[in-house]
């Protein structure tokens, strides 16, 4: 085969990939995942606080389910940090510990702006264009923190699609819902919520112009900005600093 046809289909088929996977979420879940994400919202939401022993059995009557399915769900949780399992003592939610937290938004810090640099080359019009509905959103008077907040998330989520990359997404959306769960603990410290939003504005120019290196930049700032106030209002809670891994 000539090597122009060759390159042609290896665009072709690079294309079709990326349209691919731009669909995947529209795809329908299984019964495991749709336990697992009301489980972990359950968790984020401190409906099921730390330390709180989790009971199948009531899993299944709230979430109207078989045992698989939530098996399963626990299983994954439990793997993602969500759940700790104590031999001979059963299933608990896992505490949130204070020296782990510049770990995590450290992480983050790293793979949000990677993430960010991958959208930039690989995203579309309409990517942008559904997050600037997003951002238009945020926009309504009225709107309470924690709706600021899912709107962040879903800026975020539309952010790791446009990767294209399947592992980051996964990662990504982990480490994103661990500091959710965190802003819920210290929603009356976190007053910011309005203003971290507002960043959003700027990295979606950035990304409507193609500039990979502002976005991120933009990212890694923000992503930093609301470490720094979780910080505070856990230093404030503890009385103590949280120091910063070397």
């Amino acid at each position: 085969m000539p090597t122009r046809t060759m390159r042609h289909l290896t665009v072709v088929i690079y294309q079709q990939s990326m349209s691919d996977m731009s669909t995947v979420n529209s795809a329908p879940i299984s019964l495991a995942e749709r336990a697992y994400d009301e489980i972990r919202r359950m968790i984020i939401r401190l409906d099921m606080a730390p330390g709180d022993v989790v009971r199948e059995a009531d899993l299944q009557a709230t979430l109207e389910m078989s045992r698989t399915p939530i098996r399963e769900a626990l299983q994954r949780l439990a793997r993602d940090h969500f759940v700790t399992v104590i031999p001979r003592r059963g299933m608990f939610v896992s505490a949130i510990e204070f020296d782990e937290l510049a770990m995590l938004y450290e992480t983050r810090a790293i793979m949000e702006p990677y993430a960010a640099r991958l959208a930039t080359q690989r995203g579309t019009d309409r990517d942008w264009a559904e997050m600037a509905d997003v951002l238009a959103e945020t926009a309504l008077p009225g709107k309470r923190p924690g709706e600021l907040l899912e709107l962040d998330r879903q800026c975020h989520e539309i952010i790791w699609r446009a990767s294209a990359n399947r592992f980051l997404t996964d990662t990504l959306d982990t480490l994103y819902a661990q500091s959710d769960r965190l802003w819920h603990m210290y929603l009356a410290d976190v007053h910011d919520m309005a203003h971290a939003v507002d960043e959003h504005a700027a990295i979606h120019a950035a990304l409507v112009d193609g500039d990979a290196d502002r976005v991120a930049t933009l990212i890694e700032g923000h992503v930093n900005s609301f470490d720094a106030q979780v910080r505070s209002a856990v230093a404030a809670r503890l009385g103590t600093p949280i120091s910063t891994p070397a």
